[in-house]
Order: structure tokens, then C-alpha cells, then sequence
């Protein structure tokens, strides 16, 4: 695969990821590298990664407990004095290796440290390497409410090796492919079509070029989301609302990032239909084949409320307005559109049916 640049960075594939990284290594001589894993990427994905690695360098590894539950501010503090103690200095390099929890994470804690070090993103999930990899947004949640705190920040690079996906349960892969197919639904109405077709790991794989070139161009035209960006948030206004009640409510099973944006997508899209002239056939559409990758969940008017309340803490709010990116057609969108609270419900009700 070619290496997409973005505004400050390149984004590299499978074998010029590795022949970029020794290059940028040797090139830049930092005096600690720092490899920030997860239990799992531990096990997967570390030895190979350390094995594609040429040269003697000063290595540490700093190991976080995995899942969504564990982005906060306090696994920040934790690294920020692991990396203090294991003396860590503003030439260090801390390597993010794993989904888009940890680059997240990561990549806020580069961002911060000591003011500011380098750090390289190497996504290992479906969901990081096309939604993470590009734009430079790090954070944290605070509490149940998703990615409150952070920065823009750019990597020195991002390196996107196929090979890890191996290494995923079906679950992970397909909580990936929600994010591929925002991506035809906001920009691109015949990548939608291929997409839909797509069947398993082999064939996802075939398309993460494409979705990578479709956030990169948009971020390209709008790094600080004043404007354009902002489509990338289809789906995500209520999509963010579900993922954090269900993280905060024992009693509601956990929903991964793509399951909760996916169901946000087909609620978006219902609202899309009242408000910005979605074709109700390309709602239908919509609403079709996200339920073919994915189980439908079942909420209790108790359950709508609660995450009806959330709203008011997503952070693409301004002047206290709630705004939502919508389609008025497949691969075409409005953004900053405010939305009727006696609407919400009706798109509950377009889902259960």
C-alpha cells in the first residue's frame, strides 16, 4: 500500500512501516524509546513488533490494563510516573502500540509530558487503523463521558501493519468495519455500495487505503474541525450517548466504540430523513445493513431517557446547543443541525421496529 501524508506526518503500511520507523530511529537517535502496550498487545503483537526492529536502542515497555473502562486520567498519571521514573526526558519516544483506547491515551500522555515528547502511533484494531490513525486527537473520558479531556497533537508517524488484525476476535474486526462504512455514508456513496458487499477480514482489509485517503482529506481541508471535520462525527452525538451509559450502567452489556456508533448511525439517519431530505429508501438502506453486521439492542424508555441526558455533555456542543452532523443523501452532508427533542424518541421507535 502507498503511504498517505497527512498535514505533518505520513501514515505508512506493512513493510515501508518498518523501513520508516529503523530509518526514523536511526535518524533521530532519541535517548529512550518507550513501547506503551495493553496485557493483550503484550502477548500478540509486542515480540513480532520488537522483531522488525534493526539496531541497539534503549528500550522500556509500559503496560496498561486494556478496554475503555481504563481510559482515564488516572492510567495518564500512571504512565507520566512510570515514565519519570524509568527517567524519561523531552528526547524520549513513546511508541503507542495497540487499538484506539491506547493510542488515544498515548498519545494525550506524549502530548503533555514534560511538555511535549514525540510519540509514533502503531494501531493494532480494524477501528484504529482507520479512525485513530489520522487527525491527531488524543484524550482520555472523564468518567462515563467519552473523550473530554485532550489535545490535537500530531505523531512523528503512524505505522498501519495488516498483519495484527490477525490477532483480533470477530467482534473487534466488525466493531472496526462501522467506521468504514461512516466513511462512504458521509463522503463517498460508491464505496458505501462496495462495502456493503464486504465479507470478512481478508476482504476489510482490501478497503483500509480508502478510508484512511477519506478521513485524510477531510482533515487535511479542516485539522481543527471547524467546519468540515466535523461530518466525521456522523452518527457519534447519540452514538457516544450509548457507549457511555452503557459503560456507566452495571446492568446494560458493554458496547464497543463501533456497536454504539452504529446504532447511533441508523438514529442519525432517521433524523436525517425528518430534517435534511434523506431518502427514506436510503434509510431503509441504511438501517438494513448495519443490522447485518450487528445485533440489534434493546433499549427501555428508562434507558432513552438516561441517554438522552448525556447529550448535553458531548463536546461538539456549542452556546449550549446540541449539534448534529446528518445526510441529506448518502455521501452528502449538513452539519451544526439542531434537532427537536420530540424527534429522538420517533428515531428509538424507527430502530426497534
Amino acid at each position: 500500500m502507498e503511504s498517505i501524508i497527512s498535514d505533518s506526518y505520513a501514515v505508512h503500511f506493512n513493510d515501508t512501516a518498518f523501513n520508516e520507523l529503523n530509518s526514523i530511529l536511526q535518524l533521530r537517535q532519541y535517548s529512550t524509546i518507550f513501547i506503551l502496550v495493553d496485557e493483550n498487545i503484550h502477548t500478540h503483537c509486542l515480540a513480532p513488533f520488537m522483531g522488525a526492529i534493526h539496531g541497539e536502542y534503549h528500550f522500556e515497555i509500559i503496560e496498561i490494563e486494556s478496554g475503555e473502562i481504563n481510559k482515564t486520567i488516572e492510567t495518564c498519571v500512571g504512565v507520566w510516573e512510570a515514565l519519570s521514573e524509568l527517567g524519561a526526558d523531552r528526547k524520549s519516544l513513546l511508541i503507542n502500540l495497540g487499538g484506539g483506547v491506547l493510542t488515544d491515551l498515548g498519545g494525550f500522555v506524549a502530548s503533555t509530558f514534560k511538555r511535549g515528547i514525540h510519540f509514533i502511533n502503531v494501531p493494532t484494531t480494524l477501528l484504529s487503523m482507520v479512525d485513530a490513525s489520522v487527525g491527531g486527537k488524543t484524550g482520555v473520558d472523564l468518567g462515563p463521558l467519552k473523550n473530554q479531556v485532550g489535545v490535537i497533537n500530531q505523531p512523528v508517524m503512524v505505522l498501519i501493519v495488516t498483519d495484527f488484525l490477525e490477532t483480533l476476535e470477530e467482534r473487534q474486526v466488525t466493531s472496526g468495519f462501522a467506521e468504514m462504512l461512516k466513511h462512504g455514508l458521509i463522503k463517498d456513496v460508491t464505496y458505501w455500495n462496495r462495502l456493503k458487499k464486504v465479507s470478512g477480514l481478508a476482504e476489510m482489509k482490501n478497503h483500509i487505503l480508502a478510508s484512511v485517503h477519506i478521513k485524510n482529506e477531510v482533515v487535511l481541508e479542516d485539522p481543527t474541525e471547524q467546519n468540515l471535520r466535523k461530518i466525521l462525527n456522523y452518527g457519534h452525538t447519540l452514538g457516544h450517548a450509548i457507549e457511555s451509559y452503557c459503560l456507566e450502567h452495571k446492568t446494560k452489556s458493554l458496547l464497543l466504540h463501533g456497536e454504539a456508533i452504529a446504532i447511533g448511525m441508523i438514529l442519525e439517519g432517521y433524523l436525517s430523513h425528518r430534517l435534511t431530505g434523506l431518502p427514506k429508501q436510503s434509510l431503509n438502506d441504511i438501517k438494513t445493513t448495519f443490522l447485518t453486521y450487528f445485533e440489534k439492542v434493546s433499549f427501555s424508555e428508562e434507558d432513552i431517557t438516561n441517554i438522552l441526558n448525556l447529550l448535553k455533555y458531548d463536546k461538539k456542543n456549542s452556546h449550549g446547543n446540541i449539534n448534529f452532523v446528518l445526510l441529506k443523501t448518502i455521501g452528502k452532508t449538513e452539519i451544526d443541525v439542531r434537532v427537536p427533542d420530540n424527534l429522538f424518541r420517533d428515531a428509538f421507535a424507527y430502530y426497534k421496529e
